[in-house]
């Protein structure tokens, strides 16, 4: 599942018009790179059961850390990810939807390289 999440996002032309997909990664954006940037997390991950064992369905919940030097960068790079993902099916994926959205910037004692981060949850739904 994380392969098939990752190439969506570095498969789509609006998302790699604002970051490339080099700074596309999963669990930290690498130090010392440019931003902006994505940082993908698994929250969560089960796998769906029935009465009879495993049902090859599962669902979970990954977070997308949209990273940029502005607010106004993050807030448009969260905007272009929500919209290509909100609703999505294709694939082995069932259904991707938006949960929630968090808006904040990165701690450190220099106010002026601080980023600026907007956190998205999505739900996934998948067939393995």
């Amino acid at each position: 599942m994380e392969e098939a999440f990752k190439s969506l996002l570095t498969g789509s032309a609006a998302v790699t018009a604002i970051v490339p997909a080099s700074r596309i990664n999963w669990g930290a954006h690498p130090q010392g790179a440019a931003l902006p940037g994505l940082v993908l997390n698994v929250i969560d991950d089960a796998e769906g059961l029935t009465t009879k064992g495993r049902d090859g369905l599962s669902q979970g919940r990954l977070q997308v850390d949209c990273y940029a030097e502005t607010y106004k960068g993050a807030k448009q790079l969260s905007r272009v990810v929500r919209s290509l993902l909100h609703g999505y099916r294709g694939g082995s994926f069932r259904l991707v939807s938006h949960d929630s959205t968090r808006d904040s910037r990165e701690g450190g004692s220099n106010e002026a390289t601080r980023p600026y981060r907007v956190s998205m949850d999505f739900n996934t739904h998948w067939r393995a």
